[in-house]
């Protein structure tokens, strides 16, 4: 009876090993890219954190993380199969989806917020009075020139104003120098950038409540959100555009690697969070608001078992 009973034991014991091999082996090859953006963006900061979080949760090589000119340029990565993970505006990921569907989303994350930016002593008091300016609207390829260039065309002012591409650093020093007269920037609250910059109150940012109509119009993922004054050590609140982020996949990926993913994103956030407050909105139930991008049946799988 003894020897039974030991035999059992040793059966049981492994049968366990041969489980948990399995689990571990099942992530065994895999490697991702994630495609991020300039690097020490936000992208950038949320993409290093959850590519080591993923690592360790997973028992794979570190994710390698891809530095991009911003949103359509990740989609185009997504889609061309040069990463298997992409942080896109939902707004170009929207209108991607629209003509080659061959991607679906992991979660919603963090919500941006555009700025458009003028010197405090500039006369510029309204969107229309940008006409005849000189605007930065963001890096090349960004998803602030994506917003930018919609916004322009809607109000018609596209073909009344001359546009440059820059990055924020850059922005900030030609509207304080006087190269130009306004420039675009998409991101969380507050940009630190910004924030540091207008410690002396140096810049301004436009109420673009009258335009919101228009720019919901273009595209259903536009939320109307308000700026409050002490977030930028400004005169009163604005109105102004809310696009979410969300992860984005091929819909190719294996479902238990998408649930993975998903489960490894969550279970990250405190350290994502530290990496950069936009972080702190990263939550399981706004997590499934991906419309128009389907989930991923991975994704699907996972909110489900959370009943959410």
């Amino acid at each position: 009876m003894a020897r039974t009973r030991r035999m059992r034991g040793l059966a049981m014991v492994a049968a366990l090993v041969l489980v948990l091999s399995a689990c571990t082996a099942g992530f065994d090859g895999l490697r991702l890219r994630i495609a991020a953006g300039n690097p020490g963006g936000v992208y950038d900061k949320l993409a290093q954190t959850l590519a080591t979080a993923w690592q360790a949760g997973l028992d794979i090589d570190r994710p390698q993380v891809l530095q991009t000119q911003g949103s359509p340029d990740n989609v185009d990565k997504v889609l061309g199969g040069k990463a298997e993970v992409a942080f896109v505006a939902a707004d170009v990921a929207s209108d991607r989806y629209k003509s080659d569907p061959r991607m679906a989303a992991l979660a919603r994350i963090h919500d941006d917020y555009l700025h458009i930016v003028v010197r405090t002593d500039s006369d510029i008091r309204t969107v229309d009075q940008l006409k005849g300016r000189r605007i930065a609207i963001g890096s090349p390829a960004s998803g602030v020139e994506y917003i930018a260039e919609r916004l322009l065309q809607v109000t018609d002012l596209a073909g009344s104003v001359t546009t440059s591409t820059r990055g924020l650093d850059e922005s900030v020093r030609a509207l304080l120098n006087g190269d130009v007269d306004a420039f675009f920037w998409s991101g969380g609250l507050p940009t630190p950038f910004l924030a540091n910059y207008n410690n002396t109150r140096s810049l301004r940012l436009l109420d673009i409540a009258d335009v919101m109509p228009k720019m919901q119009e273009l595209n259903q993922v536009y939320g109307t959100a308000s700026i409050p004054a002490s977030t930028y050590n400004q005169a009163g609140p604005v109105t102004t555009l809310l696009v979410p982020n969300v992860l984005v996949v091929p819909k190719s990926m294996p479902d238990d690697v998408a649930e993975a993913l998903v489960r490894g994103l969550f279970d990250a956030r405190p350290q994502l969070a530290a990496a950069n407050p936009a972080a702190l909105s990263i939550d399981v139930h706004p997590g499934i608001e991906t419309q128009p991008i389907p989930l991923h049946p991975g994704a699907l799988r996972y909110y489900r078992a959370q009943k959410t």
